[in-house]
């Protein structure tokens, strides 16, 4: 049978300690985390190494040949011609249906009421809750109890809860999971989330977390082998076996999200995927999948990706709950994929924000907010580097003189002001009729961030038509950052690839709390990182690190990483220099990202079925 509307918005246990009061940061970086409620410390976990972004491998350092980088002088034909080839090309509608506020949801609540929750057997039935149910309210401080489990590890029993004896409603089940996949380009991730039914709506306790070995790839790495893709998912299911307890698993939702990786195969490839991982959930694991198809398995929109991010991060942040005082300041939220990249905020009030897919109405905790958002698929970091690396190639082309050297592989050697001073680099290059072709691409003495900088201008596209002004960059449509979504808005939280190629580099933050710089210190980080090693030696200690030293000399594009970051930020957004970001990976042990919003979705805005 099916159960009844399901209350509003999740509320998850909030962290022990209260926040400090609201200070400035003059300085360039800043481990303190500014509180967005006055009771409420909100820690991140400064790094997590399991949840690490995969890369295309490493590579052992080359002796290194010394080439002098030509000067160019382009004219404003060729640049015009570079643009033209190189830069990735966006064709796609944004579908603003369902979770982004459709008509099917009730105004005022969350998106998520209206849908039932999974039915069982006849045993199972369920209750109708009050039509007009009112938001919940999240737990004070003085409900804090440090001994509720925050993992699976630490649970005493995963089939109960800490926090109550007996859910709010006979109607409900006690504890709840929820399976979220995450088919991202470089690999695959699951999210087990626990929530339990204390409450007037569904409380977010903890999740367990688990990905894929870096040799396994995205579900796009195996075009034209579904069922090798779908059985590339089971390491994640099985996580999902062991910590799912027996008696709940016939109830528990799953799903699959892919993202930007999958939706550029060609052809068929991506449905015969998604069809594949269908199959394969249905007939090897227990689990209930949701009615729908679309909310099963299915390549998730730009839009709702960028979205579910912003959701998970103000969530957890307790700036979107019901309880939150009125005009609370909103997180940006800028999440770098391997593949695309996606920005949200919430414009200032009066703030002009033209109609169009990037307008995003969200019904949440009990109000309706106006978002702006867009996902610039083809400007994630591994398609950048693809970018990158083409553009520097083809002007190479260009150079009169001697062919370049070969290596003893056979290779053409290419001077790449993108790579660190002193490093090398065999990539991978789509040549005439797609075929791949093999360059060693060489830092020498040329690698440096002013180089690659200009470079990487040529990738951000600025000067591409902008048919409804002002534009960010690649033609799209954005309100001004310095008028729409200024300091005193809200604060810039960076998460995914940012986090990645920067906490590594920056001091250990002090009592746990996140990492935060200004937009100028992504720059200046560049600098040190693409001069080489002498460079890394001499910088704040880094040379009495050697695991950091292992991971800047086997990865030579670390250069090209933060060049890219620094160009999205200050030329792409158009932030200025001194703006404090944030960089963040976990909020009280909460991986962030599009997840835990999806998770939220799927638990209380999707029709599922429980297995018999």
């Amino acid at each position: 049978m099916v159960q009844g509307p399901v209350p509003p918005a999740i509320t998850p246990p909030l962290p022990s300690s209260s926040l400090p009061p609201r200070a400035g940061h003059s300085s360039a970086v800043s481990a303190t985390l500014s509180p967005t409620t006055p009771r409420t410390r909100i820690r991140m976990a400064p790094t997590s190494p399991t949840y690490d972004r995969l890369e295309a491998g490493r590579m052992p350092l080359k002796q290194s040949r010394r080439f002098a980088w030509k000067k160019f002088a382009m004219g404003a034909g060729i640049l015009l011609v570079l643009v033209w080839l190189f830069v990735p090309k966006e064709k796609r509608q944004i579908s603003m249906s369902g979770w982004g506020g459709s008509p099917e949801f009730e105004k005022g609540n969350t998106p998520y009421e209206g849908k039932p929750k999974p039915s069982g057997p006849a045993e199972d039935a369920l209750e109708p809750p009050p039509s007009r149910p009112k938001p919940p309210v999240p737990p004070s401080p003085a409900d804090k109890n440090p001994a509720h489990p925050t993992s699976f590890e630490t649970d005493p029993d995963p089939t109960k809860t800490t926090y109550c004896k007996s859910p709010h409603s006979s109607a409900e089940r006690l504890v709840q999971y929820a399976l979220m996949l995450d088919a991202g380009s470089t690999g695959s991730r699951i999210h087990v989330y626990k929530f339990n039914n204390c409450g007037p709506s569904p409380a977010y306790e903890y999740e367990t977390f688990k990905m894929t070995p870096k040799d396994t790839g995205g579900l796009s790495a195996y075009a034209g082998r579904p069922l090798a893709a779908a059985n590339s998912l089971d390491i994640l299911m099985d996580e999902a076996m062991r910590v799912v307890p027996l008696s709940l698993r016939k109830c528990t939702p799953v799903a699959v999200k892919a993202t930007a990786g999958l939706r550029l195969l060609p052809g068929s490839q991506s449905s015969d995927i998604i069809g594949a991982v269908m199959d394969h959930l249905r007939d090897a694991y227990p689990f209930a999948l949701p009615t729908k198809p679309a909310d099963a398995v299915a390549i998730m929109d730009g839009a709702d990706e960028g979205v579910f991010a912003w959701v998970t991060a103000n969530y957890l942040l307790g700036t979107v709950r019901a309880d939150s005082a009125p005009n609370t300041p909103t997180f940006a939220v800028l999440d770098l994929g391997g593949a695309s990249t996606q920005i949200v905020f919430e414009p200032k009030a009066g703030a002009p924000l033209h109609e169009g897919e990037h307008k995003y109405d969200l019904d949440f905790g009990g109000r309706t907010r106006v978002l702006y958002q867009h996902s610039y698929l083809g400007y994630g970091l591994m398609r950048a580097r693809a970018s990158v690396h083409r553009v520097v190639d083809f002007m190479a082309s260009l150079h009169e003189g001697p062919p370049a050297p070969k290596t003893a592989a056979g290779l053409s050697t290419v001077s790449n002001p993108c790579l660190a001073r002193g490093t090398q680099r065999t990539i991978g290059l789509a040549a005439d009729g797609g075929v791949k072709k093999e360059v060693q691409m060489d830092g020498a003495d040329v690698g440096g961030f002013a180089a690659c900088m200009k470079i990487v201008d040529l990738v951000m596209a600025k000067d591409a038509v902008c048919a409804v002004r002002p534009c960010a960059f690649g033609g799209v449509y954005q309100p001004a950052l310095s008028e729409a979504f200024p300091p005193s808005a809200g604060r810039v939280l960076l998460l995914s690839y940012f986090y990645d190629r920067v906490a590594p580099l920056m001091p250990e933050p002090l009592g746990g709390e996140q990492l935060s710089a200004t937009v100028e210190a992504i720059a200046e980080l560049a600098k040190v990182v693409c001069g080489g090693r002498d460079k890394w030696l001499a910088h704040n200690n880094w040379g009495t690190k050697p695991e950091l030293m292992d991971e800047l000399e086997g990865r030579p594009e670390w250069c090209l990483d933060l060049t890219f970051m620094y160009g999205l930020l200050r030329t792409g957004y158009e932030f200025d220099g001194d703006r404090e970001v944030m960089f963040g990976k976990k909020i009280a042990g909460t991986e962030l990202g599009w997840c835990l919003g999806a998770g939220i979705k799927l638990v209380g805005g999707v029709d599922v079925q429980c297995r018999v």
